[in-house]
């Protein structure tokens, strides 16, 4: 990431989580937005210059997650849903970047780690099914793309330290957010949310577009 991006982010990044101790207030998804939006100027520019189609299918998640910031950052109650579909499609389209995957026997190596992934979603569904009401069967589902998209991180040939991290945080994030809403209100969850969701939205453009991949090593 270009100095100019990484600084103009980092300081919108900052405001915004000093905000939270001060929310609501008028317009506070426009400061919210704004890191995400660095972002996403950053990745276009790089994905202008390389033309990679993976890296489409990435612009396209980020701009998705921006919709998805402004859907629960306008109106987090009734329009949560929206929100949670605009991150839904968002982290399919993260997960169709990823490609390709890597051979059968390296995925068979990377199982235990699979099922940490997978026993930790169980364990995190099993303290907010109760309070999910008829939210049941979409946050089920999200939450499944969710693991899946983290655990692509570990299984595709670009997989390096970066991407991992970011689907880490993310599920890190959704948790906090989860938990919160549907299981026990968190002391200052906004900040612990957002820092986590901003590690992992830029951990995700740093192993994408700058950080050596196995695919790129390999050709």
């Amino acid at each position: 990431m270009t100095r100019s991006h990484l600084n103009i982010f980092l300081i919108f990044t900052s405001f915004y989580l000093a905000s939270t101790f001060f929310k609501p207030y008028p317009l506070s998804w426009v400061l919210k937005l704004l890191p995400i939006l660095i972002l996403l100027h950053f990745s276009l520019k790089r994905t202008f210059e390389t033309k990679e189609r993976t890296h489409k299918f990435f612009i396209v998640g980020l701009a998705f997650s921006a919709s998805g910031d402004f859907f629960l950052g306008y109106d987090p109650v009734n329009w949560f849903v929206l929100g949670l579909g605009s991150f839904l499609v968002a982290h399919l389209f993260y997960i169709f970047s990823l490609k390709p995957i890597l051979p059968k026997a390296e995925i068979i190596k990377r199982l235990p780690v699979i099922v940490v992934y997978c026993l930790y979603g169980v364990g995190m569904f099993s303290f907010i099914y109760t309070g999910l009401g008829e939210l049941f069967i979409p946050v089920f589902v999200y939450m499944t793309v969710l693991l899946l998209m983290g655990i692509t991180t570990l299984l595709s040939q670009r997989s390096n330290k970066w991407l991992i991290i970011g689907g880490i945080s993310f599920i890190l994030s959704d948790s906090l957010i989860g938990l919160d809403k549907f299981y026990h209100e968190i002391p200052y969850v906004s900040a612990w949310v957002m820092s986590t969701y901003y590690l992992a939205q830029f951990s995700l453009v740093k192993g994408l577009f700058e950080t050596s991949s196995t695919l790129t090593k390999n050709s």
